[in-house]
């Protein structure tokens, strides 16, 4: 097929980039001696998951029970549920995952471990558990090595559950290109420190499981950190690219529009909106717009509605027409494939694959 036979908006993965992309991280991993689990989010698509197994990956992260039932179609050795698990109905189907594969999920409460045990020690399974600290994004995590200590104590006394390690997300360090040398030593300091003091206390910390994709490329420089789980490293995208951490030639998606509408001086109206778009804005606090036009860089997505893209091309030297295709190069790729139930990989113009995107919605 065609890329000219497609409908839009639709979601390209460039093969030849996603395909590079994959065996630059493997190899990284492999050379650094890290275990890589990279985070599903970003594709969805089991599929991908398997292919991320073919080439080196331990196993493979999720963010929630649903997602995990969907990835099992990889065949992972193991899954990280990479989010506290809380609530019954979550709480039943992780434990019939723990009965079909190794099983691990990262806590930062007693109480989330405690529902976890209680399930466990219910179905009769065991759970492994990473114990999560807050690395400086503020987001979710205990506050410092001693209260990592105190819920690890929590954790080895409950029944169904295997202490396995600490997890953490280096989320707050996203703009390479202002040096982040200082920012990795606090966090190699945390780690090590975290690490130490529960070493210590007599726990195995067999797993120190963290990294993103714009620190993607130092996780070595935290010297206990050995397992990495970045996400949009597969496909990168616009926030990626400007924060450093890839080049443009790194980017794989991109979305087909068509413009419908010039009635506008200066603004052309394309077929992605809000509905097809993430509304995440840039990184870089002066880059304007939700997204990227590679084949006319001037142009900027100002505002999305629903169904409307609003494009100010005031700037652009081309003659925009209604019924021409433009493609767009999205801020944040993982939200976009979460919105879209299929997408295509294509080599040139070519459309060589159709995938069906498994995980999207999979909120629970």
């Amino acid at each position: 097929m065609h890329i000219s036979e497609l409908d839009t908006p639709a979601v390209l993965i460039d093969l030849d980039i996603a395909e590079r992309n994959l065996r630059r991280v493997a190899d990284y991993a492999s050379a650094h001696k890290l275990r890589l689990r990279p985070h599903t989010k970003t594709h969805k698509i089991p599929a991908i998951g398997r292919r991320q197994i073919e080439l080196g990956a331990a196993g493979l992260t999720v963010a929630k029970t649903t997602e995990a039932e969907v990835m099992l179609e990889a065949n992972p050795q193991e899954l990280l549920i990479a989010y506290p698990v809380v609530g019954p109905k979550k709480l039943e189907r992780l434990a019939s995952l723990a009965g079909k594969t190794d099983i691990s999920v990262s806590v930062d409460s007693v109480e989330a471990a405690r529902g976890i045990s209680e399930a466990a020690s219910a179905h009769g399974v065991t759970v492994g558990i990473l114990a999560e600290f807050d690395a400086g994004l503020h987001r979710v995590g205990v506050a410092g090595a001693e209260a990592l200590l105190q819920l690890v104590r929590h954790i080895a006394t409950m029944p169904g559950l295997e202490f396995r390690g600490i997890a953490f997300y280096p989320g707050h360090i996203k703009d390479l290109n202002t040096g982040i040398g200082a920012e990795l030593g606090e966090l190699d300091a945390a780690v090590t420190s975290a690490t130490e003091l529960l070493e210590l206390n007599g726990y195995q910390v067999r797993v120190v499981s963290g990294g993103s994709t714009p620190t993607l490329f130092q996780s070595h420089c935290v010297r206990r950190l050995n397992e990495i789980r970045p996400g949009t490293y597969i496909f990168n995208d616009r926030n990626t690219w400007l924060s450093g951490a890839c080049s443009q030639d790194d980017c794989a998606v991109s979305v087909l529009t068509t413009v419908v509408s010039t009635a506008v001086r200066g603004q052309v109206i394309i077929d992605g909106g809000s509905k097809t778009f993430s509304s995440d804005r840039c990184v870089v606090a002066d880059v304007a717009g939700f997204g990227y036009f590679p084949e006319a860089p001037q142009a900027i997505l100002t505002k999305m509605n629903e169904e409307h893209g609003f494009v100010s091309v005031a700037e652009t030297d081309r003659n925009w027409r209604v019924g021409e295709r433009v493609r767009v190069m999205p801020n944040h790729v993982c939200v976009v494939m979460n919105l879209h139930p299929e997408v295509y990989g294509i080599r040139g113009e070519r459309v060589e694959q159709i995938w069906t995107v498994k995980g999207r919605g999979k909120l629970q």
